[in-house]
């Protein structure tokens, strides 16, 4: 079933003060939201190699395994309690939808779970958390089990896509039938494209160096709790994502250098093999993310995904104008919309601004 084709996204309609890429990247940061409590569950998934990862289980009042279930993914140096994916999930259980955020290895709760680091390629772990999450769900009397959707951003998003690609050709029995729809968000499909364009100077060296501050700080916090996690190679403290990748990445998982590491984990090879019926959404004036990864000459979109690239947006922004959503935030309403559209939508109130 090609659900996403019947559905029609509204166009995103930038807020008139945002309409450049790097204000709407940076002000989804600060824009105002209130804090939203979560009475999840935390539950383990064992990843089969001695690592562990951490799943929160938002289960909405009267829930029944007719009703869908949404797994999300966080971002880069990010966990479960990030402000998008606590937002989604509150804004899902508001609609009685079934939330599970996990915490990618050596991220959030399960920082000392796991002596392997996450990477923009583990897809596997993510195989492990959705064939863990069927079980918990259940089958209904007449033995079919619970909708599923997927969820990525940002780097999660390119797990996601690879994931679903890669089990999409000669092995589509490896994806739950559960799995009824994915969602990516800003993408980064082809990892190597991603990380020249962050080294090729101006602004964009900003957010090179952001980001590897944060990995930093990650990786010492997490070595802490983890005296036995890979340390980074010799030599001067990263200063690009390259080195990073280079210096602990690559080689933490084995592979020869940063390059090698990119190549094998980019999902832009294997979404031609989709069969999941998957939406991309993204932007033009993505910072972080070109848009030439979604050109017809790069990436072969199979019938099963629908790519929805909007003018603006930036990278995970899309703080849009006033219409007839609840709020200024565009993309959480996509979700929503998709989400729950794979069953009749219940609309109590929101508890999410």
């Amino acid at each position: 079933m090609m659900f996403h084709h019947q559905i029609r996204l509204p166009p995103f309609q930038p807020h008139p003060c945002l309409r450049d890429g790097h204000l709407q990247t940076l002000a989804t940061a600060v824009w105002p939201q209130q804090d939203v409590e979560h009475q999840a569950v935390p539950r383990e998934v064992d990843l089969g190699d001695g690592d562990a990862v951490v799943v929160h289980d938002d289960l909405p009042p009267g829930w029944t395994v007719e009703d869908p279930v949404a797994i999300l993914s966080h971002g880069l140096c990010e966990s479960h309690r990030g402000p998008l994916i606590s937002r989604l999930a509150a804004r899902l259980v508001a609609r009685g939808v079934r939330v599970f955020r996990w915490d990618m290895r050596g991220c959030g709760a399960g920082m000392a779970l796991a002596r392997r680091p996450y990477h923009a390629g583990c897809s596997d772990d993510l195989q492990r958390v959705v064939e863990a999450v069927v079980d918990w769900c259940g089958v209904d009397a007449r033995g079919r089990p619970s909708p599923i959707a997927l969820f990525g951003v940002s780097l999660s998003g390119n797990v996601l896509l690879k994931y679903l690609g890669e089990n999409g050709g000669d092995q589509p029995e490896r994806i739950p039938a559960a799995v009824r729809l994915a969602i990516a968000v800003n993408p980064p499909i082809d990892l190597l494209m991603g990380v020249e364009s962050l080294a090729s100077g101006g602004i964009r060296r900003v957010y090179d160096r952001y980001f590897v501050r944060r990995l930093l700080r990650h990786l010492d916090a997490w070595r802490r709790v983890r005296p036995d996690a890979p340390p980074l190679r010799p030599g001067p403290r990263p200063r690009s994502l390259w080195e990073f990748d280079d210096r602990f990445t690559a080689p933490a998982l084995g592979f020869p250098d940063a390059e090698a590491y990119y190549r094998a984990s980019s999902a832009c090879p294997v979404i031609g093999d989709i069969r999941v019926p998957t939406v991309i959404i993204t932007s033009q004036d993505d910072p972080l993310v070109p848009a030439a990864m979604f050109a017809a000459d790069c990436v072969k979109l199979p019938e099963a995904v629908r790519l929805v690239m909007t003018r603006h947006g930036g990278h995970v922004g899309y703080i849009g104008r006033r219409g007839t959503d609840p709020d200024r935030r565009w993309l959480d309403w996509r979700v929503v919309d998709l989400v729950t559209a794979i069953r009749p939508s219940r609309q109590p109130s929101d508890p999410a601004a």
